[in-house]
């Protein structure tokens, strides 16, 4: 499952440090000649490929990048320190343009793979520079450039391992939030989802993507709602997760409710109705724990499901740890 992931962010390399104004003066030699020294260059910025890294969501929240700027000079010659570049990661995959003049300036395509996005300013000269055999004492420096600020644009193509699958209003935006730090809009109301919403799942140092997609509803093969297109997109994923609710606000019943999407699955694609996934079932916090085993039970009895069946809350995250670690398993076994 591709979709596209996207940020804009505001890089400004540094500025390069001014040139010193500066004569010599030792004992014994009161006028000496001039030894201002040169600034520091202001510091690139560069963008460097990052193996790990899955989405852009970091730069949602932190948008300025900024580089420090070079010293000045100083006397006797001393020329000022430049900036160290200042490094961000982004990961691979990402395309890299300039917002003000739509300029691809790069693809991230490998691992260390750096690229420049702004440079520093020149360092400013010191009046040493500006001796000659007319001017013995000149009192010339200049000033160090600005470094350039940029308006970047990221984006990059995300690739799911896992989609979620369900009707609408079955807690997957919910669940997504429980699990990752995505934050799809939550109501209760059909076609809370819109547009599809990407998460990170960490486990240890492992890490996977899923993605809340629309709801499905009777008929979606056939174009109905808004599953058509995104059926098409469960199809790229590694593997799906089936979320159920136990108890409907509509007081539909639950196996019908998985019986629909498993035969619109089977409509629309053979692959994608064999394709490998669990099963949750979510709202357990609603029901007394002497029901759970019974209920589940019931429902896998019910469905003649065979594959790990989980009960959840996706709302104060009861059995979501068991349920995080199927997945990673799941995954792995792919």
């Amino acid at each position: 499952m591709k979709f596209v992931d996207s940020a804009s962010i505001r890089v400004e390399a540094g500025k390069g440090g001014a040139g010193c104004l500066g004569f010599r003066r030792e004992k014994y030699i009161p006028y000496g000649g001039p030894d201002g020294g040169d600034g520091g260059d202001g510091g690139h910025v560069y963008f460097r490929g990052q193996e790990g890294l899955n989405t852009l969501s970091e730069f949602r929240f932190n948008r300025l990048f900024k580089a420090k700027n070079g010293q000045s000079g100083q006397g006797q010659n001393k020329r000022g320190k430049s900036a160290e570049d200042l490094i961000v990661e982004i990961p691979l995959g990402t395309k890299i343009y300039d917002l003000e003049t739509d300029e691809l300036i790069g693809e991230m395509t490998q691992h260390n793979q750096k690229i420049l996005v702004a440079k520093g300013g020149f360092h400013g000269l010191g009046n040493t520079r500006f001796k000659s055999s007319t001017n013995r004492a000149p009192r010339k420096t200049t000033l160090g450039s600005l470094g350039e600020t940029r308006e970047i644009g990221l984006e990059m193509s995300v690739m799911a391992d896992i989609g979620l699958l369900g009707l609408p209003n079955v807690g997957k935006s919910s669940l997504i939030r429980q699990i990752s730090s995505a934050r799809p809009k939550v109501a209760d109301y059909p076609f809370t989802t819109l547009y599809p919403s990407l998460g990170v799942v960490s486990h240890y140092d492992k890490h996977i993507v899923i993605a809340d997609i629309p709801g499905l509803i009777k008929n979606a093969s056939e174009g109905a709602g808004l599953g058509f297109e995104f059926l098409k997109h469960l199809s790229r994923a590694k593997a799906l997760l089936h979320i159920l609710d136990v108890l409907p606000i509509d007081n539909s019943d639950p196996v019908e409710n998985f019986l629909t999407i498993e035969n619109e699955l089977a409509k629309y694609d053979k692959k994608l109705a064999n394709k490998p996934r669990l099963l949750a079932i979510n709202k357990m916090d609603l029901l007394s724990k002497s029901k759970h085993v019974k209920i589940m039970d019931r429902i896998v009895k019910a469905i003649e499901y065979k594959g790990k069946v989980f009960g959840i809350s996706a709302l104060n995250g009861l059995g979501c740890k068991n349920l995080i670690h199927g997945m990673f398993e799941l995954i792995q076994d792919k």
